[in-house]
């Protein structure tokens, strides 16, 4: 090559460097609006979610899959999969011959959902046998940033006395093996404690919560007296909790005023927060006295889709339960507790504002049988422990604290009967945390 094509080609070839080099250094490949934008969110929202869920990995009648498709597909952003004393993690297989119609039909859904390049099967023995996808295979095809996200939990189940003990534990790494304790009170602390110290030990966010103590009776409004315990569930959509109580088993709306009342009042420890979930069982046959999804729920409030940011908005309390009526704006201002409800056509609402003041009297009495003796449920407690202070049907709800409460909660009754409800008669309702003057 001539010496003047070569000074030409390498002049040409330097400014072409010089080019590039500039034209990288101006393109936008570090702005986040680009790369994520739900990390660009400019406040909090409400994001819904469900933290009580069954599938075929313990007692549920459905591929987990299966379940996460449905809770997406009806708007839920999170979910919580909540196996008994079991993670979903590892290798396991399920014989279809185990749950006859129920498991042919669900493989059967299976199959046309996600197709047969997915699902797993094998004969072994001469019994037909499906895999278990473990959550951290099946995440990646079913999450969406900011839009749903899956949590792993375990329902860590354990018994006192024939008594079920039920903790779900949310955001764990490692599966927590169940343990009892000389008392129904200690099986609930050392399970919550178990959550608190995996916590603990590998900085990751959790939370526990007491299930359902309306089930089996498990748990008296007394034996909830524990101060490690934050959470429970006031309502959940399994047909067999009991949540409405009997004649001498009260409701968890007044075992929630018994525990809160004591907690504040007698025992100087922090507030309970309310919870609603589905505990969902039975995706194949739908209606009354099923254990279907969709009941109940959470909406928590937080700046982003993430198990982190769920976890911490639960624990600032910023969430409430429903089971269908949607609220915004909710919180306190300086003396006044209020919110926005988000109204619908043809429906009316009632709001309850619940409290228990603090010169109520705390004592109690024990419920006796027909022949006197103490009944090992809640015992008896004042008229006034969680009692109605106000009541308005107002789309935007408010209460001026008088500082005479030890807290104020409310409860919100559509007149819309709910889609698939966990008793007959049921209609829509919201439940916001506690607020102490």
């Amino acid at each position: 090559m001539p010496h003047s094509l070569r000074s030409l080609f390498v002049m040409i070839v330097a400014v072409g460097a010089i080019s590039a080099a500039v034209a990288w250094q101006s393109a936008p490949q570090d702005d986040p609006k680009e790369l994520i934008p739900v990390l660009r969110q400019a406040a909090s929202k409400y994001w819904k979610g469900n933290l009580h869920t069954h599938s075929f990995w313990s007692d549920g009648d459905d591929f987990p899959e299966m379940i996460a498709d449905w809770y997406q597909r009806h708007d839920y952003h999170f979910l919580a999969l909540s196996d008994h004393n079991v993670l979903a993690e590892g290798e396991r297989w399920i014989d279809l011959q185990g749950g006859k119609a129920v498991r042919a039909e669900a493989l059967r859904k299976y199959r046309a959902r996600f197709g047969d390049g997915w699902v797993q099967r094998r004969d072994l023995d001469g019994k037909e046998q499906v895999r278990l996808k473990p959550l951290a295979e099946y995440r990646s095809l079913l999450e969406q940033p900011g839009r749903f996200l899956l949590i792993p939990a375990e329902e860590i189940t354990t018994r006192f006395a024939l008594k079920p003990v039920h903790v779900n534990a949310i955001n764990v790494r490692d599966q927590i093996a169940p343990s009892g304790a000389k008392d129904v009170t200690e099986t609930v602390r050392v399970n919550v404690r178990a959550v608190a110290e995996q916590r603990t030990k590998t900085g990751r966010p959790m939370l526990a919560f007491l299930n359902h103590p309306n089930f089996g009776w498990g748990v008296r409004a007394e034996e909830m007296l524990v101060e490690e315990l934050r959470y429970f569930e006031v309502f959940n959509g399994h047909p067999s909790v009991r949540n409405y109580g009997d004649k001498v088993h009260p409701n968890t709306e007044k075992l929630w005023d018994i525990v809160l009342a004591l907690r504040l009042g007698k025992y100087k420890m922090p507030p309970l927060l309310g919870l609603g979930t589905d505990d969902a069982h039975a995706y194949h046959v739908w209606g009354l006295g099923k254990t279907n999804p969709g009941r109940a729920w959470i909406m928590v409030r937080a700046p982003h889709l993430t198990a982190e940011a769920i976890v911490k908005g639960v624990e600032a309390g910023d969430f409430y339960a429903s089971s269908g009526v949607t609220l915004d704006q909710v919180g306190r201002d300086g003396d006044v507790i209020r919110f926005k409800i988000h109204g619908e056509k043809g429906v009316t609402y009632k709001t309850q504002f619940i409290a228990t003041l603090r010169d109520t009297p705390l004592d109690s009495e024990s419920r006796n049988d027909d022949k006197g003796q103490a009944l090992d449920v809640t015992r008896h407690y004042h008229q006034d422990v969680g009692k109605v202070v106000a009541e308005t049907q107002s789309l935007e709800p408010a209460y001026r604290l008088t500082g005479q409460e030890l807290y104020v909660r409310a409860r919100v009754v559509s007149t819309k009967p709910h889609p698939n409800p966990y008793e007959k008669g049921d209609v829509e309702m919201a439940w916001t945390q506690p607020v102490i003057p």
